[in-house]
């Protein structure tokens, strides 16, 4: 005779969540002039475990019925985290060995990405306004890192994702310790905002 009784997983956001801040911090970084071309090794490894937490909350919370996390963590774990984790490897190993790549490559493919996020953020008002805003700085942090990757617009601009960038992060961070926090305790310990929608 077999238990009947499913075993119900935790809630992964939050490991998600602190993967998102790290690639967040490290784009503002480089997006800020605050590290030079020679940091890209290191957050390129950085992205790259980043995308082994992605994956996991990805499966996690699609197997419980979340498709707007499930799947934006889907999508971010295969080209936020893994795919920019191994260009930016490249990108140093190349800079390092004085060959030359045409990156704008990486601007078409980001029309993509950049577009799915903004067409799923209506989804997410409904989840808590925190998520919501993290969501929200991408969205406006997405648009032009993919306009400077394709060469349309110039690097001068690059304080603007930058900060978007760092926004999303610390945000993310904060909304990670509220779900942690909050769950342990079983009260609001971090406030938390409502959905925008209910």
């Amino acid at each position: 005779m077999s238990d009947s009784t499913e075993v119900k997983w935790a809630n992964p956001s939050p490991a998600g969540l602190v993967a998102l801040a790290v690639a967040a911090f490290a784009f503002f970084a480089m997006l800020s002039g605050s590290v030079d071309a020679t940091a890209r090794l290191y957050a390129g490894i950085w992205l790259l475990g980043g995308f082994v937490v992605q994956i996991v909350v990805a499966l996690i919370d699609l197997r419980s019925n979340n498709i707007s996390g499930g799947n934006t963590f889907l999508f971010f774990s295969a080209f936020f985290m893994l795919v920019s984790g191994i260009l930016l490897v490249l990108k140093w190993w190349t800079a390092n060995e004085g060959i030359t790549i045409d990156g704008r490559i990486d601007g078409y493919v980001w029309i993509a990405l950049t577009t799915a996020l903004i067409l799923w953020t209506p989804a997410f008002f409904k989840s808590t306004k925190l998520l919501t805003f993290v969501v929200l700085f991408l969205d406006v942090a997405l648009p032009f890192i993919t306009l400077m990757d394709l060469g349309v617009m110039p690097s001068s601009f690059s304080m603007i994702p930058a900060i978007f960038m760092l926004l999303a992060g610390v945000t993310a961070l904060y909304l990670s310790a509220a779900i942690v926090v909050n769950g342990t305790f079983g009260k609001k310990v971090f406030p938390m905002p409502g959905p925008f929608i209910k």
